[in-house]
């Protein structure tokens, strides 16, 4: 009986610190956030050797009262592996902060920088709506960012300057990193033979930029709103297309989605689909859709990519699009039932882009 009540008390308490940790999951990216605001990322890295507390301290814009909790922030942030130590030169009993590779991705120079995409998504614009969530489950609103705001993402971006610029520069970090793998040794097979190509929902041609570079021979349009286009021209192969993917999309030999159908409803992204294939279809034989978007594997927890951490991370990001959009994360049986009621025959999905998969689709 004693082992059994000893049992039961750990279960207990094991059960009450997994609540707790879930409850305080918040600090971790509040934390981070504080960090890259205050600029901790970029003076670790300007120093340029392991930096002593009393010298991160003294680079930053902070108020002398608040001098004895730096130590306290950057506990946490070696804890969530933001960064770590190292011993100071010429000294064994002083210890220094330098960066680790997740850091190096939040330095303000850094061309593949995901500060942007950090401060956007923390934005309170994207985070109040998820006290939202329960008031919309009891509503018939179509997202919880409605039941905060009064309307859609899209509606109040377009008079939020502010959720507008923000989500614009997020997205285009987000569009370099993605650019930088595409036009990689391992993913320019996705491009070859190829005349033609429209990046749909492309913003400011971020990734068609790099594209058409790497591919002079390729004809590269960006298909975007109207008012996102408006003031940029052709240079070399690539052009820029107001419009509305809803409505029709360019006649080429490809149709790149990067990061666009997990925004939208299935009925949305079918009208979407029908309109790529009538795209390629109006060019003749042959064709593909190029699809970057998350894939949920079945089977996720068998290593590589697939680790809990990774699957953890699909399922946020399924949550988010729940929260802000009408879309969803989605496995694989559910994008070849989209696939195949768009009217494709056939599809492969190449998980070579980290959290993100190459989906390439066929008439």
């Amino acid at each position: 009986m004693e082992f059994q009540s000893e049992m039961q008390a750990a279960k207990l308490l094991k059960a009450h610190s997994h609540i707790w940790n879930h409850i305080f999951n918040f600090i971790n990216s509040m934390s981070l956030k504080c960090a890259v605001e205050l600029g901790i990322p970029d003076a670790i890295h300007n120093y340029g050797q392991p930096m002593p507390l009393s010298q991160l301290i003294a680079s930053l814009p902070i108020h002398p009262s608040k001098s004895s909790y730096i130590q306290r922030l950057m506990r946490i942030l070696i804890h969530s592996g933001f960064f770590t130590t190292k011993n100071v030169a010429n000294d064994d009993h002083e210890v220094g902060y330098v960066l680790t590779d997740s850091s190096m991705l939040l330095l303000k120079d850094n061309p593949l920088s995901v500060t942007p995409f950090l401060l956007g998504m923390l934005d309170p614009i994207l985070t109040k709506p998820w006290h939202k969530l329960s008031t919309w489950f009891q509503s018939n609103n179509l997202t919880p960012f409605e039941t905060e705001h009064g309307e859609m993402f899209w509606a109040y971006a377009c008079h939020e300057p502010k959720l507008n610029e923000f989500f614009n520069d997020a997205m285009a970090s987000d569009a370099r990193l993605v650019s930088k793998l595409l036009v990689d040794d391992k993913c320019k097979g996705v491009f070859e033979g190829l005349e033609s190509l429209v990046d749909v929902g492309g913003g400011t041609g971020t990734v068609a930029k790099d594209i058409a570079k790497a591919f002079p021979q390729l004809e590269c349009t960006v298909l975007d709103l109207p008012h996102v286009v408006a003031d940029l021209e052709r240079t070399g192969n690539l052009k820029y297309v107001g419009g509305d993917m809803f409505e029709a999309i360019p006649p080429s030999n490809a149709i790149l989605l990067k990061w666009i159908l997990h925004d939208w409803s299935d009925e949305e992204c079918l009208n979407i689909l029908k309109n790529c294939k009538e795209a390629i279809m109006s060019k003749g034989k042959g064709g593909k859709v190029i699809i970057i978007d998350m894939v949920i594997m079945k089977d996720e927890k068998k290593g590589g990519d697939n680790d809990d951490k990774s699957v953890e991370t699909k399922l946020f990001f399924d949550m988010l699009m729940m929260v802000l959009q009408t879309g969803k994360e989605r496995d694989e049986k559910e994008w070849a039932k989209l696939i195949f009621s768009a009217g494709f025959s056939n599809y492969k999905i190449t998980p070579i882009l980290g959290l993100r998969s190459l989906i390439e689709i066929y008439p």
